[in-house]
């Protein structure tokens, strides 16, 4: 299933993840790492387990993923042990060092799932690639790598701005500088060829509804399927803006029924307009994608 909005929950808040069931988020990211602040981590681990196995995987609306802390600090495998036993539907994998770090957590994940009774490969992951200088440099090599736990990529501008020590990552117009145009399209290449979601950055500023929908159409046309989150109010929003439209849904269900009745042909005329292979690919993948969520 295509997931759109991706929504960050603090997961040391008992008040913002009493709220999850009431917002319409395609997958919420229970974080255990920067929103909790590291005297609240081991009360994070305690009260996660319980939230999570308190919503059954047959039983969600929503799938739950866990933002662990990254390898190279103390908290990560504590995350996995605590976490694992309630069956999450996903790991996210912050400042992920490259395809090697990403096998790593799934031979974790193998283990974990043996020792909680839960079927082997059942949980996902998404690594965020670019939030450090040398992952950054390494995007193209998740695409030679073997990751079948792998449901989509991500990338993030704040962590690897921070490591570049630049002042910001955005020019005077509120457009990516160049460094972040360029990891963001080689994610989106990387995340196409391996055949798994690419899913957008953060839109920080929640207050402005109207640039997050532009940004999110934008995002859509190039390619992305979905969108992190930072606040409940950027949900709707990002829902509707990987949605495609009822007018693209039926020249799509058109274009599919043209080739199906004439299959002997490679190209269809409609209105006046000629479509070929790469056009059904892409028809059938708006489908796909407007009837899983209307």
């Amino acid at each position: 299933m295509i997931l759109r909005s991706w929504l960050f929950i603090p997961a040391d808040s008992e008040k913002k993840l009493a709220k999850v069931d009431a917002i319409p988020a395609d997958a919420f990211l229970l974080d255990l790492e920067d929103s909790v602040a590291p005297s609240r981590k081991q009360l994070a681990r305690e009260m996660l387990p319980e939230f999570v196995a308190a919503r059954p995987k047959t039983q969600r609306g929503s799938q739950l993923w866990i933002r662990i802390n990254p390898f190279g600090t103390p908290y990560a495998l504590d995350d996995l042990a605590a976490v694992m036993p309630a069956a999450p539907d996903g790991i996210m994998l912050p400042k992920a060092a490259g395809p090697d770090e990403v096998l790593r957590l799934s031979h974790y994940l193998d283990a974990f799932e043996l020792a909680a009774g839960l079927e082997l490969g059942s949980t996902c992951i998404m690594p965020l690639v670019t939030e450090t200088p040398a992952s950054a440099l390494g995007i193209g090599a998740y695409t030679h790598a073997q990751l079948p736990r792998v449901q989509g990529l991500s990338w993030g501008a704040e962590d690897l701005s921070s490591a570049l020590a630049a002042s910001a990552n955005c020019d005077e117009r509120g457009e990516w500088d160049f460094t972040y145009k360029m990891v963001r399209s080689q994610t989106l290449l990387a995340a196409h060829a391996m055949g798994v979601q690419p899913v957008d950055t953060l839109f920080v500023d929640f207050r402005d509804p109207e640039g997050l929908a532009s940004s999110c159409r934008v995002s859509r046309r190039e390619g992305f399927s979905g969108r992190l989150a930072i606040h409940p109010a950027q949900v709707e929003v990002i829902n509707a803006g990987y949605l495609p439209s009822e007018e693209e849904a039926a020249l799509a269900a058109r274009i599919v029924e043209a080739f199906e009745s004439q299959p002997g042909l490679g190209t269809i005329g409609i209105d006046g307009k000629m479509y070929d292979m790469p056009h059904l690919k892409q028809a059938r993948h708006t489908l796909e994608l407007y009837e899983a969520h209307v």
